[in-house]
């Protein structure tokens, strides 16, 4: 199993499956169904938009006119806990790292 996948299945799956689909168990608590992330290539004419995936996972830079998220803001999260590992620098970097390995393993899931 890969660094992303175990990433996925620890922190994603609960609320977007198991496989991606958006069909995880926590789905009907949340007012806007997960994103089916099975398709998010398609829906960038083919090519997965592997930056924007980073972003919306980090959260940190979202900005504020775009609207509210129930998606957790990862990046903050994981450098919280991060942090207290590597401290400030090198917990930035595991963190930068955890969200790279979840948007490829995220790219895996592409239909």
């Amino acid at each position: 199993m890969s660094y992303g996948e175990a990433e996925y299945l620890n922190s994603c799956a609960v609320c977007h499956g198991l496989d991606g689909k958006g069909d995880g168990p926590l789905r009907d608590l949340l007012t806007k169904r997960p994103a089916d992330l099975t398709h998010l290539s398609k829906l960038n004419g083919g090519t997965f938009p592997y930056s924007r995936v980073f972003a919306t996972i980090d959260g940190r830079y979202a900005v504020p006119s775009h609207g509210d998220r129930e998606m957790p803001v990862w990046g903050r999260q994981f450098l919280e806990q991060d942090e207290k590992l590597y401290g400030h620098s090198g917990g930035e970097v595991v963190t930068t790292e955890r969200i790279h390995n979840l948007a490829s393993y995220i790219e895996t899931l592409q239909q």
